[in-house]
């Protein structure tokens, strides 16, 4: 039986849903220790998670100005329990998020993962291919927004640390390379407020073009079509936002 775990938050400027994702966070996770790495925040982020170290007493802050892979590396040595948690800095979880991830739990599973939705999805059709193609993506490169892991499969790992994005994949592979599974769920999830930049032509291209310049071919191939529809979909919203601004 898990009873409590760490949870790895990375940060950098994080203010804008920081607060959300924290009350999330403790309302629905037993928390051991908070484990926060920070990229030199310049905003409230760190005051913020002086708040809640205050309150809960149980908040450790490194800090990293590398990539992501460094930083979750960091994250990574530093976690003292059996199972830990990675969540993103602008995510909300859902409703008994630990509970629901503790019941997939058995001796062949060494991470669950929680389905990500953004928070801009209010068409049911349109939330349905969503869920889809994030399955898929899933299925290629993991993912770390609300994950699970079983600290001891990852004890070993060395993120290859040019990867500020993909480490998510690094780590799946190192977690199954082992013969652990690595399970994904529909009904554990985390609602993603992803930046408004996001929504924009510059934005979403920059995004592709990030993954491109550091995704390998093999798995940029892999995700060719998914990535098409996030930037169709990220077109789509510029629209919409533009509208309602109107």
């Amino acid at each position: 039986m898990v009873d409590s775990i760490d949870v790895v938050l990375l940060t950098k400027n994080s203010e804008r849903v920081l607060v959300r994702c924290l009350d999330s966070l403790y309302q629905n996770v037993p928390v051991h220790r908070l484990i926060v790495v920070d990229g030199y925040s310049t905003d409230d982020t760190l005051t913020i998670v002086e708040t809640y170290n205050q309150k809960h007493h149980n908040v450790d802050i490194i800090f990293d100005c590398g990539t992501r892979a460094s930083a979750r590396q960091k994250g990574i040595m530093a976690v003292q329990t059996e199972w830990f948690m990675f969540i993103d800095s602008d995510v909300v979880l859902c409703r008994d998020w630990f509970q629901k991830a503790v019941k997939n739990i058995d001796l062949h599973v060494g991470a669950v993962w929680g389905t990500e939705v953004w928070s801009t999805l209010k068409n049911p059709k349109m939330l349905k291919l969503f869920l889809l193609v994030t399955r898929k993506i899933f299925e290629i490169r993991g993912g770390t927004h609300d994950t699970l892991i079983r600290s001891v499969l990852v004890k070993d790992i060395q993120i290859p640390m040019k990867l500020h994005i993909f480490e998510d994949a690094y780590i799946k592979e190192h977690i199954t390379q082992k013969g652990y599974k690595f399970v994904a769920c529909y009904d554990l999830f985390c609602i993603h407020f992803r930046s408004d930049s996001v929504w924009t032509f510059k934005g979403s291209l920059s995004l592709v073009a990030e993954a491109l310049r550091l995704g390998s071919p093999r798995l940029i191939s892999k995700l060719f079509l998914a990535y098409g529809f996030y930037t169709v979909y990220s077109v789509y919203q510029f629209f919409v936002n533009r509208k309602n601004s109107l």
